[in-house]
């Protein structure tokens, strides 16, 4: 019986006892159940009583005898205990329990989708990263735990689309630009340039698709080279990203999609026919103080230049005629100011800020004794991140903490083969459910014997057997969770735990029999198990972007 379905049948007993008049009360769309925090008080418990006695008219303690004298009887159930004000305790019986096993097998890589967050069309940016240099630490943090965001999204029933957004547009790209071109003649980087080998490289990359580039003057090669060199360092920068696991829906030009296509203007244009625009200095003004924001906003310069401003207008009502009601902004932690202004903006074209965008702001991550890159010359590349520590470690650690707590990974710790170092503890349960199966197999368990279908349920009594089966049946839960609060470290922290439980149930219950003992359907079920084991943990683990090996 997985929680979702001990959630129906107590909601069953709450109709049937409203239909006999034992309790007045209207009965709710879901009823919570959790995880007991002592497993001595079950195997699950609600507080649905403490919820709706009040309503009823009720003692809190009298509500629950009512329920659980039904939900007693119910099919699977084995005993249902009113503790306290009046929780529910809840243990199932030993078939019902190890049922999971089974489903949760031949559910396979779906096992722990759900549908909490089915009908939500979700615009997701993250990482954004100007194309003028590699990424860098600085973009790590949100690469790993966006890519992991989007995916628990995806897994609840969302349809996610994760867009980056390229700052292609303004000075920084003729910085940029000129920087490329002064070292393709050999000179010193232009003041307040970009420093680097990365440069030089970028400069290679031109002359290779434009040998004569340098026969040109500078104002004539200015232009190739910027188009040249962008497309080399975004190259990179997705070459990057992938090696890290991390793949874009959508790539957003600003000049493309906001400048060149006359975006701004119209972004303007329409956000004055809402009434909020005005004008005044020869400069244009979003009124966003109307809706929370400490100061109004420049849309154009007195000079007839838009603002930076203006293109998040803009960009926010593209990301609106794109069909996308919710939007998701994650931002470094250097961007707190921007969130009442993004509000307002939503708030200006006529949404609901609450309902249509959220700014998710991330705090800084650090490595200890991490180098600077010798190619960039004064940052940490995520290229060698990957490289010192492993894509694996690196993500996992990242999503493995909320995003709002500061961070600083040891990378001594991550290199670790042993149960200190998180990802390793989690991989290595994985890997060694997999030798175990192995294991099995080879000394002649198989969980179908001639046709037949091996698995008893009823057999899997051992108590760590309940407690490694209760954790496999909250995952689906964890999930659901991890998707509404926009919080992976959810799930890495609910896979330690499964492998915690695993690890116990490997030492204390054998698949394979010792020496010539008789195979039975103990040993075949509980090959069920530890398959079941493996699925969760696999399935998992891609949710955070990290691999499940089969040896280690």
């Amino acid at each position: 019986m997985t929680p979702e379905e001990l959630s129906s049948a107590i909601s069953a007993c709450l109709a049937d006892a409203v239909r006999a008049g034992e309790l007045a009360v209207d009965v709710p769309e879901e009823v919570r159940v959790e995880r007991p925090k002592n497993r001595e008080h079950g195997d699950w418990a609600t507080n649905i009583a403490l919820q709706l006695a009040k309503k009823a008219g009720m003692n809190p303690r009298a509500f629950a005898e009512v329920l659980a004298g039904r939900l007693s009887s119910f099919d699977g159930v084995k005993s249902v205990e009113v503790a306290g004000p009046g929780f529910l305790n809840i243990t199932l019986d030993a078939a019902a329990a190890g049922a999971l096993a089974k489903i949760i097998v031949e559910a396979g890589p779906v096992y722990g989708r759900n549908n909490a967050l089915a009908g939500h069309i979700v615009n997701m940016e993250f990482v954004s990263a100007n194309p003028t240099g590699p990424l860098h630490i600085g973009h790590t943090r949100w690469a790993a735990l966006g890519d992991s965001i989007a995916r628990v999204l995806r897994a609840s029933g969302a349809e996610v689309t994760a867009e980056y957004y390229i700052n292609d547009a303004g000075n920084q790209m003729n910085v940029f630009a000129n920087s490329v071109l002064a070292r393709l003649h050999g000179r010193d980087v232009p003041e307040g340039g970009y420093p680097g080998q990365y440069i030089v490289d970028l400069g290679h990359d031109v002359l290779t698709a434009h040998p004569d580039v340098r026969e040109l003057t500078d104002d004539a090669a200015l232009p190739i080279v910027r188009h040249a060199a962008y497309e080399a360092q975004m190259r990179d920068i997705k070459e990057t990203l992938a090696a890290f696991g991390v793949s874009f829906d959508v790539y957003f030009s600003e000049k493309e999609g906001l400048h060149d296509s006359g975006a701004i203007e119209s972004a303007v244009a329409r956000l004055r026919e809402q009434g909020h625009v005005y004008d005044d200095g020869g400069a244009v003004w979003l009124r966003t103080t109307d809706f929370g924001d400490d100061k109004d906003r420049v849309l154009v310069r007195a000079n007839g230049e838009p603002t930076y401003f203006a293109a998040d207008a803009a960009y926010y009502l593209s990301k609106k005629d794109r069909g996308f009601p919710e939007k998701i902004y994650l931002l470094g932690a250097d961007h707190h100011g921007y969130v009442n202004r993004l509000k307002a903006i939503a708030a200006c074209a006529g949404d609901d800020p609450e309902q249509s965008i959220e700014i998710l702001i991330g705090q800084l991550v650090s490595v200890n004794g991490a180098k600077l890159s010798k190619r960039a010359g004064n940052i940490i590349e995520l290229k060698d991140l990957i490289d010192w520590l492993g894509k694996d470690a690196v993500r996992y650690s990242l999503a493995r903490y909320p995003a709002d707590s500061p961070l600083t990974l040891d990378p001594e710790l991550l290199r670790k083969h042993s149960n200190e170092n998180p990802v390793y503890y989690v991989q290595y349960a994985h890997a060694r459910s997999r030798g175990a199966a192995r294991n099995a197999v080879e000394a002649g368990v198989e969980r179908f014997v001639d046709g037949r279908d091996a698995f008893d349920a009823s057999l899997l009594t051992h108590p760590t057997e309940g407690e490694l089966l209760a954790h496999l049946a909250a995952y689906p839960s964890i999930v659901g969770k991890a998707a509404e609060f926009r919080e992976p470290h959810r799930v890495a922290r609910h896979l330690e735990t499964v492998a915690t439980a695993y690890h116990s149930w490997y030492d204390n219950c054998r698949i394979a029999p010792r020496g010539d003992e008789e195979i039975t359907d103990v040993n075949r079920t509980r090959l069920w198990l530890n398959d079941a084991t493996s699925q969760v943990l696999a399935n998992g683990l891609d949710l955070l972007g990290v691999s499940a090996p089969e040896r280690m």
